[in-house]
């Protein structure tokens, strides 16, 4: 009640005052200024597709249709597959993966590549064995249209059948229930609580997951729970537990992009993929409060112990920016807003109408991307940055560093270095839809609009002391309303996309290598996987033709020498006329060669999936 209460508030005073603060009125309302195609009032415009099917294929060595495809049956039971080389006996462990699994409900059709029905994969890795399986996601969103057999949820680009049961009362009485008034379908990512483990996308409902069976066990409505309305798909979870994210809040002046933290269960510790090491399951460890057992898992509760560690309100109260990704160093949250804006007055219509949120965003070209830097211990903003505006889906990494190159008086400052995989606009946004992805092949303009390289901005820390823990000053420069504007530099000519790094032991800290896969359509080889040295500027590449991998995974040694000492493990899909078949990767992450596959014969196509975890010691 309070929160659309602030919300339609706010839009009566902004209303009555003319235009969104920093916002003109013809850019209010100005088209997406990119090749004809982008986010305006009214829906999303296609860009103009060949209109002969017989044309030569511009990319044809991508294959588009792993992006289309529906699982026509699930895996519930673990499945062999047939191996070939030699899967490390060290790695114990379940990949989890999550990404759009199910294209269509009876007749109809989703038009988004983010609107289709979560299905969750399963890798179990045992003493050289791998095995598979694939479900569904029980969100309530996919049990509605499944008992209706048609899309009755609206999703980000699909606008779904209207529900004769529902009136514009109802939708009006859901605005003052935020997580209930729009799809659950968390469809994006998974991350852990603890030992547990829960299905992510941007809305406020997550879902928890067994990590065995793949069972949805529970649905959490974040907004209830916490206050958010939105979150960020990819939380940051430390070394002790703790799990970082940014939420979306608003109050009675606006929005504010809010860090939360959510503690571990007392006494918690991880799982190692070392059977001796990790604690039996009697309650002796990870428990809360000594509560045993069963009730040990009933009594923790991430949720009702978040605490709000502090934020940075957005710049247009009316318009606050997207946000899928964050970074953190040893000092610092680095919340960057970009001007891929989502627009709350038509947020509002959307829901009331029934429409696809997708028309609610708003791109500004002319308008600087942000870079804010919170202190973590007191979560106040410490300084903010500025640079050419770039569209942006994930951060790679973030950390302090001393400055090499950049002289002020004589003295060496030292800089946060945040690193993020860039493109020139949201078009590759644009580029899921299902109409655009069908008719990519004849689209000379496709390549382009995916078109995004890995860009590194140094964001410089004037007048910090030589213990940026214990106090961090600002100078005049930093706190005046014109931010310090930065300029990136190039990390590698090569499109990265679902970055990953040595996560345990490099988050938020100087490092070395990154890996990623193609987001280059145009690429001799699209299913490349890469690996970037950012200290050397150099790129070692994996690639197969017909097979695609998904977001590669680091996994180290149990005793690493160095960075890159361990192997990295992705889930495999094929092209063309193998697309009943899965399969599981492990690279060498030192040399970049290929140590083992497993392949697994499914009974119905397999789509490809988008992000994952790897919970190590749970088989």
């Amino acid at each position: 009640m309070g929160i659309i209460t602030s919300i339609l508030s706010l839009i009566k005073r902004r209303v009555g005052r003319g235009a969104v603060a920093g916002l003109t009125e013809d850019e209010e309302i100005e088209d997406y200024p990119t090749r004809g195609a982008g986010w305006r009032q009214g829906g999303y415009r296609p860009p103009k597709l060949g209109t002969d099917p017989t044309a030569a294929q511009l990319y044809p060595n991508s294959d588009i249709d792993i992006w289309l495809r529906s699982c026509e049956e699930e895996v519930p039971e673990p499945l062999e597959g047939k191996t070939t080389g030699v899967i490390p006996h060290w790695i114990k462990g379940t990949l989890l993966r999550n990404g759009p699994g199910l294209h269509h409900f009876g007749d109809t059709s989703f038009k988004h590549l983010f609107d289709c029905s979560a299905l969750l994969h399963r890798f179990a890795i045992n003493k050289g064995k791998v095995t598979y399986q694939c479900r569904f996601l029980q969100s309530n969103t996919f049990r509605k249209n499944m008992a209706a057999n048609r899309i009755v949820v609206t999703e980000f680009g699909t606008k779904a059948v209207p529900d004769p049961c529902q009136s514009i009362f109802s939708r009006v009485s859901a605005l003052f229930n935020p997580g209930e008034c729009q799809s659950d379908n968390a469809m994006i990512s998974i991350y852990p609580f603890g030992d547990e483990f829960y299905a992510f996308t941007e809305t406020p409902v997550i879902h928890k997951i067994d990590p065995k069976t793949l069972e949805t066990t529970e649905r959490v409505n974040m907004a209830q729970k916490v206050g958010f309305v939105s979150h960020t798909s990819h939380p940051h979870v430390m070394e002790d537990g703790t799990v970082f994210n940014i939420g979306m809040v608003v109050g009675s002046t606006g929005p504010k992009y809010t860090v939360f933290k959510f503690p571990p269960p007392t006494n918690w510790k991880p799982k190692s993929m070392d059977e001796s090491t990790n604690d039996k399951d009697d309650g002796s460890v990870n428990d809360s409060a000594g509560v045993k057992g069963e009730e040990k898992a009933k009594k923790y509760d991430p949720f009702g112990t978040a605490e709000v560690v502090g934020g940075v309100a957005a710049r247009w109260p009316l318009h606050p920016g997207y946000m899928h990704s964050f970074g953190v160093t040893d000092n610092f949250f680095v919340i960057v807003e970009q001007p891929l804006s989502i627009s709350v007055p038509e947020t509002v219509r959307t829901t009331l109408l029934n429409e696809a949120m997708a028309s609610s965003f708003r791109w500004y070209q002319d308008k600087p991307s942000l870079i804010h830097l919170l202190h973590r211990k007191t979560g106040k903003l410490f300084a903010t940055y500025s640079a050419n505006s770039f569209f942006y889906l994930h951060i790679i990494n973030a950390y302090e560093a001393e400055a090499d190159e950049t002289k002020t008086n004589g003295v060496f400052y030292p800089h946060v270095v945040i690193d993020i995989c860039c493109y020139r606009d949201p078009s590759m946004l644009d580029c899921m839809y299902v109409e655009a992805m069908k008719g990519a092949q004849q689209n000379p303009d496709y390549a382009a609009m995916f078109h995004g390289r890995p860009l590194r901005f140094k964001l410089p820390l004037h007048n910090t002391s030589e213990d940026a823990d214990v106090t961090v000053e600002c100078t005049k420069s930093q706190k005046t309303d014109a931010p310090i504007h930065v300029h990136p530099e190039l990390l590698c000519d090569l499109g990265c996309e679902t970055p990953r790094i040595n996560y345990e032991r490099n988050l938020g800290k100087d490092y070395q290598f990154f890996y990623a896969i193609s987001s280059d359509v145009n690429s001799e080889n699209p299913g490349t996987m890469i690996k970037v040295d950012v200290k050397n500027h150099t790129t070692k590449t994996w690639g197969i033709k017909n097979i695609f991998p998904s977001e590669p995974i680091f996994i180290p040694n149990p005793n690493p020498e160095s960075e890159d000492d361990g192997v990295v493990i992705s889930a495999l899909v094929w092209g063309v006329e193998e697309r009943n078949k899965a399969g599981f990767l492990v690279l060498d992450a030192r040399t970049w060669t290929e140590l083992g596959r497993v392949e697994f014969q499914l009974p119905g196509p397999v789509p490809k999936c988008l992000h994952g975890w790897f919970a190590p010691g749970i088989v």
